[in-house]
């Protein structure tokens, strides 16, 4: 008895063993395998959030912003981590004015973080001034709770407010706001619009300060300066034949592309220059529209021909194979990048023609905002 209780006590020891050996065998064969498959590294982002003050004052800096935004973003676009070029995400908020809701502050969230180059544009052009309560703590405190900061350490996170009421107002203290920020590593920039000392003596400076942010006073009713070049006339050629290798698709599709040649007269709108700004930036890196042209889709994985239903095409492709498909997919892919290398060229030459024409205090908005996200980039190791 003794030795056939032995016995099973023995096998029942083996199969825990054998089992128990087995399921780890089986654990380290899966953890192995997902080690063999390199991580997606983390990807780099320059996360923007613009607050700007849409009270009665304030039609000179939004009309700054309008025409400042893409001389901004192909500043950002020659910006390095590493070997790296980051993303750009840029929020949009407006405060202060008084057909906005007064118990959310007189505070509008006009678009979350977006990559959407041309609807920040469309609601940047949307924006329009009415007289109000200006509560900067608020406004600060409302976009560090609504946007997605994320957490990655690389990320460049920036909040520029831009006012010209005490920065003291409302019920949150900016003080408050400011340590909320930290924690999140988010670096607020001030900009008063008016004078320097008056901005320091309202508090603008020590809202800055309290994250080591940058603070900033413009003129901003001063005229955006517009620098014609040599080279302005070959760009915008370039931007028609850019804008015809967009493949649209999907339901949205057709929409976007007229808010894409919307944009286009909004930037020539303003001057040639400023048309030539936004040429320039569709050249870039940071210019994306996977969500309705199909060779940024597939160029980003974001959609298999395969499985493309006919009616989401355009004309020209619906009655065509997918090999067809994929044939003009790359040729319009390659007649693109063609054009955008040949954009970049005429720019480089561009730039070196205003910079020798250009006063250092020109445009007021876009020189603030660059000199502090430059300034502030060094401290995460970002080169230009």
């Amino acid at each position: 008895m003794k030795t056939l209780f032995k016995t099973t006590l023995l096998c029942v020891a083996i199969f825990c063993f054998t089992t128990g050996y087995a399921n780890n065998k089986k654990q380290n064969l899966t953890i192995n395998t997902n080690q063999n498959i390199s991580p997606t590294p983390n990807k780099q982002f320059i996360k923007v959030a613009l607050l700007l003050d849409t009270s009665n004052s304030m039609d000179g800096l939004i009309d700054q912003a309008k025409a400042q935004l893409w001389e901004i973003v192909n500043e950002l676009s020659y910006a390095k981590c590493g070997t790296a070029k980051p993303n750009l995400q840029i929020a949009l908020y407006e405060y202060g004015n008084d057909r906005l809701n007064s118990e959310e502050g007189h505070i509008r969230q006009v678009l979350a973080f977006s990559d959407d180059l041309d609807e920040i544009s469309k609601e940047l052009f949307s924006l329009t001034t009415n007289g109000g309560n200006e509560y900067c703590g608020q406004v600060i405190q409302t976009s560090l709770n609504q946007l997605n900061w994320g957490t990655n350490p690389d990320d460049l996170k920036l909040i520029f407010i831009a006012g010209n009421e005490p920065f003291t107002q409302g019920k949150i203290n900016y003080k408050d706001a400011a340590t909320n920020a930290k924690e999140k590593d988010v670096t607020v920039n001030t900009i008063f619009c008016g004078d320097y000392n008056q901005g320091i003596s309202t508090y603008w400076k020590d809202g800055a300060d309290l994250t080591q942010g940058d603070y900033m006073a413009i003129n901003h009713n001063k005229a955006t300066v517009h620098i014609a070049s040599p080279y302005d006339d070959l760009i915008l050629q370039l931007n028609i034949k850019l804008n015809n290798t967009y493949v649209a698709y999907g339901q949205r599709g057709k929409e976007k592309r007229m808010i894409q040649a919307e944009q286009d007269m909004n930037a020539s709108g303003y001057s040639k220059a400023n048309a030539v700004s936004r040429t320039v930036s569709k050249s870039s890196h940071l210019y994306k529209n996977s969500t309705w042209d199909l060779v940024d889709a597939v160029e980003e994985e974001k959609v298999n021909i395969e499985d493309l239903k006919k009616e989401t095409l355009p004309d020209i492709l619906k009655n065509k194979s997918s090999e067809d498909i994929k044939a003009y997919i790359l040729k319009m892919k390659e007649e693109r990048k063609s054009i955008q290398q040949q954009i970049q060229d005429l720019n480089e030459k561009r730039r070196i023609y205003i910079s020798e024409k250009q006063s250092a205090n020109s445009n007021a908005l876009e020189n603030a905002m660059t000199k502090a996200i430059k300034t502030q980039a060094k401290k995460k190791k970002y080169t230009w």
